[in-house]
């Protein structure tokens, strides 16, 4: 018989504000250094070694070397949404007062390596009212593509194939934390995500989740249906 899952374990580790800033840092995707976890979560690079290794040893995190430097990401998937569904459901931080235009991380972001934020949430609203996407019964959360689906996105280039290849559910919904609606996850969500950027419809500003539409962008999400607001 499997062991109960130690949740105050786990709630201590993600508790931590260093360490939390730290997974929030690798939740643009990329694997980052010792020493960049360490500036980007403000300590010392020895104490961020220290909280490294509780990372590890908790099954959040995995290291890989490559030269003189070793770098960091999450262990799965199912770490980059237990730090999405912490964000939908933290308070915000004591700031300024802004509006929503003046917040480009609510406009487009990557959530891990997916699209989210108000892009995300259109884009799978576009593909739903299009019959390209439909929810899979008694799945919550669940998303299966239907042939008209499969067609329109082989027609944008998409290789399904290699996306039906990824090691992890293929398609479903993930609650947006700014945008309190659904954008699309799971492997088809990071594929048509690496496509936009392929295609060079989005660019990812640099050290950030933020994503930038082009003019190309602008022009092919139009088509879509999708005319970036």
């Amino acid at each position: 018989m499997n062991a109960e899952p130690d949740l105050a374990r786990i709630a201590a580790t993600v508790g931590d504000p260093r360490r939390i800033q730290m997974l929030a840092l690798l939740m643009e995707g990329r694997a980052l250094t010792a020493k960049e976890l360490a500036l980007g979560a403000g300590v010392e690079p020895a104490t961020a070694t220290a909280h490294l290794k509780r990372l590890l040893e908790d099954g959040l995190l995995e290291s890989a070397s490559q030269g003189r430097h070793k770098y960091f990401r999450f262990k799965s998937e199912h770490v980059a949404q237990l730090v999405e569904s912490l964000m939908r459901v933290a308070p915000p931080r004591t700031a300024a007062p802004a509006t929503r235009g003046e917040e480009p991380i609510r406009a487009a972001r990557f959530c891990y390596d997916h699209l989210a934020g108000s892009l995300g949430t259109g884009l799978l609203a576009l593909m739903l009212r299009k019959g390209w996407l439909q929810d899979v019964t008694g799945d919550a959360g669940q998303l299966e593509l239907t042939p008209k689906g499969g067609k329109a996105l082989a027609q944008l280039g998409l290789d399904l194939e290699a996306a039906h290849e990824r090691r992890r559910r293929f398609a479903c919904r993930c609650l947006d934390w700014s945008e309190r609606q659904d954008h699309l996850a799971g492997a088809l969500g990071a594929a048509l995500a690496d496509h936009f950027k392929a295609s060079r419809w989005i660019e990812r500003h640099k050290h950030s989740r933020v994503v930038r539409i082009t003019p190309l962008g602008i022009d092919g999400f139009t088509r879509l249906g999708l005319p970036p607001g």
